[in-house]
């Protein structure tokens, strides 16, 4: 498989949950989170207005890919997470919320913390202590510092260490 250029993200944090919240009403939804299958990208694709090629990504045989879902509805994906489990952390290649959830119109907040303290308790389950890295587009550092808690460590690298990921883990994810 040819090689791609790095992606940087570009997710937004919009708020902490402790599920995923409906804009309009307020309403928590509990979820899922599970493997995204091929029979799922019928959903994920371009063409339905997701930014990422999701097929490719789970091509990779080095990375997971993760659907989250609202309990009871698993047919409706409200984001997208690929990570590869590396020696001392978890890599966090690519995290898009769904369309619907982008933007100023968008039908749930939470989505994409859901996914960050997802990719965290993964680190944990590891033996990583909860570190998470990614490379983050310029632009929303400060954002990622501010909002999860993460360092910046140059250039556009940054990571999730162990407090800030116990704090995500322990908002998402029942103990």
């Amino acid at each position: 498989m040819k090689k791609r250029a790095a992606i940087y993200l570009d997710f937004e944090v919009d708020k902490l949950t402790r599920s995923i919240e409906n804009i309009v009403s307020g309403d928590s939804f509990q979820t899922d989170i599970t493997r995204l299958k091929f029979t799922d990208l019928k959903h994920t694709s371009k063409k339905n207005k997701w930014s990422f090629d999701w097929k490719y990504e789970l091509q990779q045989n080095d990375r997971d890919v993760y659907k989250l879902t609202i309990t009871n509805s698993p047919e409706i994906i409200q984001g997208l997470v690929s990570l590869t489990i590396r020696p001392g952390h978890v890599f966090m290649h690519l995290l898009e919320s769904a369309p619907f959830n982008k933007g100023k119109n968008k039908v749930y907040n939470g989505v994409a913390g859901n996914l960050v303290a997802f990719a965290c308790n993964i680190s944990f389950q590891n033996g990583n202590e909860g570190f998470v890295s990614f490379q983050s587009k310029t632009k929303l550092i400060t954002h990622y510092e501010k909002t999860l808690g993460a360092y910046h460590l140059g250039g556009n690298n940054m990571i999730i260490a162990t407090d800030a990921a116990q704090t995500l883990v322990g908002k998402y994810f029942k103990t």
